[in-house]
């Protein structure tokens, strides 16, 4: 910290890592840098409880950067080799990396550049949606669930202002398993390009039931604790959501950008296969998704 003024790097201003770096940008001690490839002058959010600005530093190069106290990652998992290039400019020897990415697998892609000590992994449940560059819509408050130990409390500490429920937990393994759960069910809207009401229509939720039951068995596989009415949870919190809700695959689908397919399907059958517990839903939806952006 310098000038009284925590310094936090965002890398990767898209639905959650914009409405994160607003809401962080809400307190006058802490100095907020955003690094986005495109540019934009401001941040507005609109939340649950009413609209929020922001007017963070906005860097579109990696050239010039210095080290901060918080870099947090959140971009999609396909764009690692561009974080790691503006990481090289914001982490020095004291810098935290915060990893708020999908999947399971937070820690691999920067272990051999940070310290493991100084690796943040964090699950993510902000629904929200960008409509432009700096212009989102936040949905709900939503969560943030931290690997336990004193940086994740660290880390948690920054939301105490915010609605956002940021806390620590000792089994970060399952809950990254529950929230890739919640994700890979999201493949279905991305395939057939529906919103969240689509989970009303019993034949969409029944394959939505089937992806995550086989993502059960493999995260059980793996370690994680996993309840056995997973898949009924999670057709209900779809359920439940704004009907014209739309998860990041299905908006990187139906833009034409490339998607986290890998992150939150393929590694289900990825660590299937290592496991011998048979994936055939997800590996069905993975072979789709791929030949439909070809």
């Amino acid at each position: 910290m310098t000038d009284g003024k925590l310094r936090i790097a965002v890398v990767g201003p898209g639905a959650v890592g914009g409405t994160v770096a607003a809401w962080l940008a809400q307190r006058a001690d802490i100095d907020v840098l955003v690094c986005a490839r495109t540019p934009f002058t401001d941040l507005e959010i609109d939340t649950p409880g009413g609209r929020i600005g922001a007017t963070p530093r906005i860097a579109t190069r990696p050239d010039d950067l210095t080290p901060v106290d918080w870099a947090i990652v959140a971009t999609k998992t396909y764009d690692t080799a561009s974080t790691l290039t503006w990481l090289e400019g914001l982490v020095g020897p004291e810098t935290r990396v915060a990893i708020l990415r999908n999947g399971v697998e937070h820690l691999a892609p920067f272990a051999d550049r940070v310290p493991v000590d100084r690796l943040v992994p964090a699950v993510v449940d902000i629904p929200a949606e960008r409509r432009a560059p700096g212009r989102i819509l936040q949905r709900r408050d939503g969560w943030i669930k931290i690997r336990d130990g004193e940086a994740g409390a660290a880390f948690a500490a920054l939301f105490a202002h915010t609605p956002i429920r940021a806390e620590t937990t000792p089994d970060f393994r399952s809950e990254a398993w529950k929230k890739l759960a919640l994700n890979c069910a999201g493949a279905v809207n991305a395939l057939i390009l529906k919103p969240s009401e689509i989970a009303h229509h019993e034949g969409a939720a029944s394959v939505m039931r089937a992806l995550v039951a086989e993502c059960v068995a493999v995260g059980r596989a793996e370690g994680a604790v996993l309840p056995d009415d997973l898949p009924d949870q999670v057709i209900a919190g779809y359920r439940a959501a704004a009907p014209d809700g739309i998860n990041s695959l299905h908006a990187d689908r139906a833009a034409g950008r490339p998607m986290e397919l890998d992150a939150r399907n393929g590694v289900i059958v990825r660590l299937g296969a290592r496991y011998g517990v048979p994936t055939p839903a997800n590996a069905l939806i993975v072979a789709l998704l791929t030949a439909a952006a070809l």
